[in-house]
């Protein structure tokens, strides 16, 4: 399970479940079964008519990424990109393909096999750039459909807000005063449903899933400059040294603020 979500779960829940205890008379003052059928209702009708269904299908089944946590074994590729390097650079090329039959990433192994098949190195990179490309464009587009569907949602609340309100005006000329109010509380209520959904709900699937993407092309690149220094026959070790400069961790890149400068210490002294 992914920790920041389910920090992220309980902490909502715990302030909804503050604003509905110790802000109204009655906890079920805030449950409006028709208001909520319109936002949801609606939002889905308007994503349906969007974009196409696969698309919409497809990303059903990514909520339940937002719920796990995702490796994305950059060490491991490293790992088998410095082993692979090793095998390459002695010229043991069935080695080399045995190694192939045992990775589980597929952008490393077509990368490795044009490699063994001695495709010039431009090449290689222009389709592992577009592989890159597709992918990124692929998830972008799955993370649009949840902030379109934000969009949407806050629209339909208003949408049942106004139904509500001319509901209310049809009591106020036929002079039932004493339900006014009920009937404004469960108009706004559309409204509250709409916003509850777009900045909880699906506004923060649409920035996980970009972050998913983030650090997944972050490891494609990784894999896409092992295979270059493989494809030039560069050193093992340089190969290693440069591929851990992409999970290296540094709080500042420009000064590290846990040495003490000799200058400074000169001077001070």
């Amino acid at each position: 399970m992914n920790p920041s979500t389910i920090i992220g779960i309980l902490v909502s829940s715990l302030l909804l479940a503050s604003v509905l205890l110790f802000t109204a008379e009655s906890p079920l003052s805030f449950i409006n079964l028709p208001g909520l059928a319109i936002v949801i209702t609606g939002t889905l009708a308007a994503t349906f008519i969007s974009y196409p269904l696969k698309e919409v299908v497809r990303v059903v089944r990514l909520v339940g990424i937002v719920f796990r946590r995702e490796n994305t074994y950059m060490r491991d590729d490293i790992q088998e990109l410095v082993a692979i390097a090793r095998l390459w650079f002695k010229g043991d090329v069935r080695a080399v393909e045995a190694a192939l039959d045992r990775t589980r990433n597929p952008f490393l192994r077509t990368g490795i096999q044009l490699v063994i098949a001695n495709t010039k190195e431009e090449e290689i990179l222009d389709l592992l750039r577009w592989r890159i490309a597709r992918l990124r464009a692929r998830e972008q587009a799955e993370a649009q459909i949840f902030r379109t569907m934000a969009t949407y949602a806050p629209a339909f609340g208003m949408i049942g807000t106004l139904v509500g309100l001319v509901n209310m005006l049809e009591v106020m000329e036929a002079g039932q005063l004493e339900v006014i109010g009920p009937r404004m509380a469960v108009a706004l209520l559309t409204t509250f449903y709409g916003i509850l959904l777009a900045n909880l709900v699906f506004k923060p699937i649409a920035v996980k899933l970009e972050r998913r993407t983030e650090e997944r092309l972050i490891a494609m690149n990784m894999v896409l400059e092992g295979v270059s220094l493989i494809s030039k026959r560069r050193l093992p070790s340089f190969i290693e040294e440069t591929l851990n400069s992409f999970i290296a961790h540094h709080h500042d890149e420009i000064r590290d603020q846990g040495r003490i400068d000799p200058d400074e210490a000169h001077q001070n002294g």
